[in-house]
């Protein structure tokens, strides 16, 4: 998932200029101790601005960095995800660490890939799996009964720390999760996405959170911690998950492997699409092309693919490719058709892999247009409007239409 940055001019306040000249100091610190001090100053302000909800002031700090210099960028958003998904936690006289991790699941299916509530028995059955192929023995763990979907999970750093505040309470003083799940939006039906499993980590402070840190004599490595986990957790996520085919990913800290779980998903959606697309509608990959143009306001934020059937300018399906903050694509490398590009270059090569040899890149920034009456996302065709993607009349019933 991305770190949001807003493009709207925003009146700066004292304390987003308080927390960018911070950022801008430890960018400018030449010794470990200076960024030390540094550090403190600023995780201590991200920590106030977190539980007071001030998402704007965080917002606004990274969107400032972000134009006028990297390495702050970089920095700020590194200590708002730390911030975000990580504090300490005071009971009973004990410090603890608290950490939240995602679990996340790469699944693919030719129907819909569930999401919604986990029940008791299977919610136990994970962290009994949990525990025994991944967390350290000392770790209390709390966890979310709820699959989650990429549109689901916490959309900003405030949002975040606030479910980790709840689930902290659980993990460390034993209670019942009191966080409302009902209120989930729905997510858009896709082929192959992410799904999520949210946990809470608590452990005395300076004690380890997993397996793989625990001593010499017996830790285990992340390699073989994960072979593990797959092998137990298998059976309850087919059944949590049916009609999917999945690949379960190692437990990690929440916004790293979010974001490596959406990168992972990609390449898959495009091959699930050309799959999709040749099994409902009878047609060899080779008979699709693809439109392939990215999407913004100001600089590429996605990729949009549409896809149509070879001959038709109809657009039949689309998918959506996600940038990430680090992920950047320049005006020129649009302008010149992305050749030099290497995520426009991957798009291609997966394009090409799943053997659609048809493909046509826009040398232009769209704008990020959702249908008005539905909300997903509109697709380029070779004219360079965006419209919304429609499967043919004859489509046959059964099927589920993905946008």
């Amino acid at each position: 998932m991305s770190t949001p940055r807003m493009r709207a001019k925003v009146r700066t306040s004292p304390e987003v200029e308080k927390l960018v000249s911070e950022v801008l100091a430890l960018a400018s610190s030449g010794s470990k101790v200076e960024d030390i001090f540094w550090e403190g100053k600023i995780f201590d302000r991200l920590s106030r601005l977190l539980k007071g909800q001030y998402q704007t002031v965080i917002d606004t700090s990274l969107d400032l960095t972000f134009k006028s210099q990297t390495s702050a960028f970089e920095i700020l958003a590194d200590a708002a995800e730390t911030a975000a998904e990580s504090f300490v936690y005071e009971f009973d006289g004990k410090m603890y660490d608290v950490l939240l991790i995602s679990l996340p699941i790469i699944a693919q299916t030719k129907y819909s890939i569930p999401f919604g509530a986990i029940s008791t028995e299977v919610a136990a059955t994970i962290v009994d799996c949990l525990s025994d192929c991944v967390i350290a023995g000392n770790v209390k763990l709390s966890i979310a009964p709820w699959l989650y979907s990429i549109d689901q999970i916490p959309q900003s750093h405030s949002q975040t720390r606030q479910l980790l505040e709840k689930m902290a309470t659980c993990a460390v003083e034993q209670t019942d999760l009191s966080y409302d799940l009902k209120e989930m939006p729905d997510t858009i039906a896709v082929l192959a996405d992410p799904r999520f499993i949210l946990c809470a980590l608590a452990t005395e402070k300076g004690q380890p959170f997993f397996i793989w840190q625990e001593d010499e004599a017996e830790r285990v490595e992340r390699t073989q911690s994960l072979k593990n986990l797959q092998e137990s957790i298998q059976p309850t996520l087919v059944n949590l998950l049916p009609g999917c085919e999945f690949e379960v990913m190692l437990p990690d800290a929440f916004y790293t492997n979010c974001r490596d779980a959406d990168k992972r998903v990609r390449p898959l959606s495009l091959k699930a699409a050309v799959n999709f697309l040749e099994t409902t509608l009878g047609l060899q990959p080779s008979e699709l092309s693809c439109v392939v143009a990215p999407f913004g306001n100001e600089i590429a934020d996605e990729f949009r693919i549409s896809f149509a059937i070879k001959g038709h300018p109809e657009i039949i399906y689309g998918v959506v490719w996600p940038l990430y903050d680090r992920e950047t694509v320049s005006s020129e490398d649009i302008e010149a058709g992305g050749d030099r590009d290497l995520t426009i270059q991957l798009i291609s090569a997966t394009l090409v892999e799943a053997g659609v040899g048809d493909v046509f890149k826009h040398a232009m920034l769209f704008t990020p247009e959702m249908c008005e009456d539905c909300g997903v996302p509109l697709f380029p065709n070779r004219s360079a409007e965006v419209v919304h993607a429609q499967m043919p009349i004859d489509t046959p019933a059964q099927q589920i239409l993905f946008h």
